[in-house]
């Protein structure tokens, strides 16, 4: 059985061998020829996608240039620029895409009817992306807040200054330089609290005095210094009051409206002149502490002499 195969085999090689022999060379070159032709016209037409790729990002950057300084010259916000920008780019390089294809011979219908095929697939897939977009959509409709403005989600507590919304995310940078990235669909559906969104912001603090110290004196002394504040909103009214009476201390209240882009720092230095105007007249903020009193006969019982008993009276 084995000689069978292998003199069929043998036999059928011999045949294909002839077969070719046989064969007319016109038709072998003729298919060289167009073997040829096609893998020239595929590496000129891959050459032309590359050149018009490549032309196309100069054109899609001009483009955007121009766009971006129509929108500075009329003064549009920041963040409506940045989308904008982000929303061109994205755009512009899905239909050079298309162009390419175009070039190899893919119609525009075959590509709409397979993204109509794959839709489902595609918006499942890119779910968290179109909240995203519909969140920056919001986003910039509303306006919770710009750019340069200083915020913090209610989320995971991220805040910083915004620096740049696009069509997806939302960037802060935190006070210590740190650059966090936000999804717009998050922040489209949770509370955001802007800080800077108003030019004036009011300090609510509150101190604490001891008991036996000059209540009336340490609000005469509160109030002086609240009124020695430079840059304060002078036209709304300082507010010095008793806020409530602690286990320790009486602690009192007071509110000043400061310019928000110092708030901070003037913030900090109304804290540290209180302390000093407290220390210089003798107005004690209480600090916790345990006193403990101890009778000393209970302490030492074996050392306390005993207390002469009294005579009866006859």
């Amino acid at each position: 059985m084995d000689n069978i195969d292998i003199e069929f085999s043998t036999e059928t090689v011999l045949d294909n061998l002839t077969e070719l022999k046989n064969t007319d060379p016109s038709i072998v070159q003729e298919f060289l020829k167009e073997f040829g032709r096609s893998a020239l016209s595929f590496g000129v037409q891959l050459v032309i996608a590359v050149v018009i790729f490549f032309v196309g990002g100069r054109v899609i950057a001009l483009i955007r240039r121009i766009v971006r300084k129509t929108l500075e010259r009329r003064d549009a916000d920041p963040g409506v620029r940045q989308f904008l920008d982000s929303l061109i780019k994205a755009i512009c390089y899905v239909l050079l895409v298309f162009l390419i294809l175009a070039l190899f011979g893919v119609t525009t219908a075959s590509i709409v009817a397979i993204l109509g095929s794959a839709g489902l697939a595609v918006g499942l897939a890119l779910q968290g992306s179109l909240s995203n977009l519909a969140g920056g959509v919001l986003i910039l409709l509303l306006k919770p807040f710009r750019v340069g403005d200083y915020i913090m989600e209610d989320t995971h507590k991220n805040e910083g200054v915004v620096e740049e919304i696009t069509i997806f995310y939302t960037s802060l940078r935190t006070i210590d330089n740190r650059t966090v990235v936000i999804p717009n669909g998050d922040l489209a559906n949770t509370s955001v609290e802007n800080f800077t969104k108003s030019p004036e912001r009011k300090l609510v603090y509150t101190v604490g005095i001891a008991y036996d110290a000059d209540l009336k004196k340490a609000k005469e002394i509160l109030t002086e210094v609240l009124e020695q504040t430079e840059n304060r909103d002078k036209e709304r009214e300082i507010m010095v009051y008793v806020d409530s009476l602690g286990d320790s201390s009486v602690n009192l209240g007071f509110r000043i409206w400061l310019p928000t882009e110092q708030y901070w720092l003037m913030r900090w230095d109304i804290i540290e002149r209180i302390k000093l105007a407290f220390d210089a007249n003798g107005i004690e903020i209480p600090y916790q502490k345990i006193d403990i009193a101890m009778k000393m006969k209970e302490l030492l019982p074996d050392r306390m002499p005993e207390e002469p008993k009294k005579e009866d009276a006859h």
